[in-house]
C-alpha cells in the first residue's frame, strides 16, 4: 500500500513540477524584460509610454483572457488548454525575438500573452485537483509561489547577462527549451480533467472585460502625452465606465457568468482580489522604477543592474515556501500582515528618506520588498481557491490571476504616467519618482489593512456561506488549507465543510 502511495505522491510532485515550469517562463518573461527595457528603448528610440506598452500589452491581454481560459479549461479539459497555451507562448517568444520594430514587438507580446493566459489559472486548477489534502495543497501552493521568487532571482541575472553579451532579443530564447520540455511532459504525464458542471461561454462578458481593462490602461498611459482632456483619453475613460456598469448589470443576470458576482460575497476572496491588485501594482511599479534608475541614472549595465536587484529576488525566493507552510499551519493572516508591513517600510524608505541616494539604505529597501512580496503570494492563491467548490477551481484561480495581471498593468501604467509627468515638467528622476514611491507605499498599507480585516471569524463566515450558495452540497466545497480539524480560527482558518472529502475531478 505504501508503494502505491509513494507512486501517487511522486506523480503528484511531477505534475506540480510541470505546472511550475509554465509559471517559470511566464514570470521569467516579465522580470527579464524589465532589465532589457533600456536596451530596447535605445534600439527603437522609444518613449517612456512605448516601454510601458511592451509590458502592459502583455499583461492586459493576459488579464482579459485569464477567466475565459480558466472556465474553458474546466469545460473542455485542463490538459488540452494547458498544452495549447504552452505551444502558443513558445511560438510567441520566437516571434518576439524576431520583431523588426517596437510596434511589432508589442503585437508579438500580445500573441505570447494569449498563450500565457492559458497557463497560470489552468495550472493552478490542475494543482488544486491533484492535491486534494488541504495541508498538501497549501504546501504545493507555497512551492508555486517560490517559483515567482526564482524568476525574480534568475530574471535580472539571466536578462542582464544575455543583454550585455548577446543582445536583448536573446531574452526570449530562454522560453524555448523550458516551453518545449513542459509541453512534452504535459502530454506524457498530466492527466486530463474537467469540471463536473460545465459553464457556457460568455462572449458579451468577455468583451466588456476587454473594454474595461483596455480603456483604463490606455487612458492612464497616454494621458501624460495627450492631456487628460484629449478626446481619445475621454473616450477611453467613458468606455471603461460604461463597460464596468454593463459588466455589473449583465453578469448578475446570467446563469453562467464569466465572473460570478457571488464569489465576491466572500470577504476573504474579495480581500485576496484587492490584495493581489495592490501587491502586483507595487511589484510592477517597483521593478519599472528600479530598472530605469539603476541603468539610466546610475549608469549601470544590464548585468550590474540585475546583480543589484538580487537581494530583493533572493528574499522573495526564500520567503515564498515559508509563507506556504505558515498558511498551512496558521492561516493567511500572519503572512499578509508581515507582508504589508515589510513592503510598506520599503516604499517609505524611498518615498520619505530617498533610499536610492544611499546604497545601504537602497539595499535595505530591496530586501524588505523581497520579504513582503515573497510572503504574500501563497495566501492570495490559497484564499482564492480554498472554500470554493472544486468545480469552480479554474474560474476562482483565474480571478486571482486576473487580479495579479490587472495590478501589474495598472502599476506600470500609473507609475509610468507619474514618472512621465514629472520628467516632462523638468524634474530630475528622484524628484519625479517621489509621488510614485508614495503610491507604492499606499498599496502596501492597503495589503496590511485588508489582511487584518478579511481574515477574522466574520470574514470566514461569509466565505462558508458563499461556498454553500455556489454549490449547496456539503461535500462539494473544498476544505480550506489551514491544517485545522474543526472550529473557526482567529488566525484566518475556516471550519471544514461537513461530509466526506470530495474525490478527484473526473478524468477526461
Amino acid at each position: 500500500m505504501s508503494g502505491v502511495d509513494d507512486g501517487s505522491r511522486r506523480r503528484r510532485l511531477l505534475v506540480l513540477g510541470i505546472c511550475c515550469m509554465s509559471l517559470l517562463i511566464v514570470s521569467l518573461d516579465n522580470t527579464v524584460l524589465n532589465v532589457a527595457l533600456p536596451a530596447m528603448r535605445r534600439e527603437f528610440g522609444a518613449s517612456v509610454s512605448g516601454m510601458q506598452w511592451t509590458i502592459d500589452a502583455y499583461t492586459l491581454v493576459i488579464a482579459s483572457l485569464l477567466i475565459l481560459a480558466g472556465s474553458t479549461a474546466d469545460r473542455i479539459g485542463r490538459r488540452r488548454v494547458f498544452a495549447w497555451g504552452l505551444t502558443l507562448f513558445t511560438a510567441g517568444s520566437v516571434l518576439c525575438s524576431l520583431a523588426p520594430g517596437l510596434h511589432w514587438l508589442i503585437v508579438f507580446r500580445m500573441v505570447q500573452a494569449v498563450g500565457g493566459a492559458m497557463l497560470n489559472p489552468v495550472a493552478m486548477s490542475i494543482i488544486t485537483n491533484t492535491f486534494t489534502d488541504p495541508k498538501e495543497r497549501a504546501r504545493a501552493i507555497g512551492v508555486w509561489g517560490a517559483v515567482v521568487g526564482i524568476s525574480m532571482a534568475a530574471g535580472p541575472l539571466v536578462g542582464g547577462l544575455l543583454v550585455d553579451s548577446v543582445g536583448w532579443r536573446s531574452i526570449f530564447w530562454v522560453n524555448l527549451p523550458v516551453g518545449l520540455a513542459a509541453l512534452a511532459l504535459t502530454l506524457r504525464f498530466v492527466p486530463e480533467s474537467r469540471s463536473e458542471r460545465s459553464r457556457r461561454p460568455d462572449p458579451v462578458g468577455q468583451l466588456l472585460v476587454v473594454v474595461l481593462l483596455g480603456g483604463v490602461t490606455y487612458a492612464i498611459i497616454e494621458a501624460p502625452a495627450q492631456g487628460w482632456n484629449a478626446p481619445p483619453i475621454l473616450a477611453c475613460a467613458l468606455a471603461a465606465v460604461a463597460a464596468l456598469g454593463g459588466l455589473l448589470f449583465y453578469e448578475s443576470r446570467r446563469k453562467d457568468p464569466l465572473i460570478d458576482p457571488r464569489f465576491f460575497r466572500s470577504a476573504p476572496f474579495s480581500g485576496a482580489t484587492v490584495i493581489a491588485v495592490s501587491t502586483f501594482a507595487s511589484l510592477s511599479g517597483f521593478l519599472f522604477l528600479t530598472t530605469l534608475y539603476l541603468q539610466e541614472v546610475r549608469g549601470l549595465n544590464a548585468l550590474d543592474a540585475g546583480l543589484h536587484m538580487l537581494p530583493m529576488a533572493a528574499f522573495a525566493f526564500v520567503c515564498a515556501p515559508v509563507s506556504g507552510r505558515l498558511v498551512a499551519s496558521y492561516g493567511p493572516r500572519p503572512s499578509l500582515l508581515v507582508s504589508g508591513v515589510a513592503m510598506g517600510a520599503s516604499g517609505l524608505l524611498f518615498a520619505a528618506f530617498s533610499a536610492e541616494a544611499s546604497t545601504p539604505l537602497m539595499f535595505t529597501g530591496y530586501v524588505l520588498f523581497g520579504i513582503g512580496f515573497g510572503l504574500v503570494n501563497a495566501p492570495i492563491t490559497n484564499t482564492a481557491v480554498s472554500g470554493m467548490p472544486r468545480s469552480q477551481a479554474g474560474v476562482a484561480a483565474a480571478v486571482a490571476s486576473t487580479s495579479r495581471q490587472t495590478g501589474g498593468a495598472l502599476g506600470v501604467a500609473v507609475i509610468g504616467a507619474v514618472l512621465a509627468s514629472g520628467t516632462a515638467g523638468g524634474a530630475d528622476f528622484a524628484t519625479a519618482t517621489r509621488p510614485a514611491w508614495w503610491i507604492i507605499t499606499g498599496c502596501a498599507v492597503l495589503v496590511l489593512i485588508l489582511g487584518a480585516v478579511t481574515t477574522g471569524p466574520w470574514a470566514h463566515a461569509t466565505a462558508l456561506r458563499t461556498a454553500q450558495a455556489l454549490e449547496p452540497s456539503p461535500a462539494a466545497a473544498q476544505p480550506p488549507s489551514t491544517g485545522q480539524a474543526s472550529g473557526p480560527r482567529m488566525d484566518g482558518g475556516l471550519p471544514p465543510a461537513p461530509g466526506p472529502a470530495p474525490g478527484p475531478a473526473p478524468a477526461g
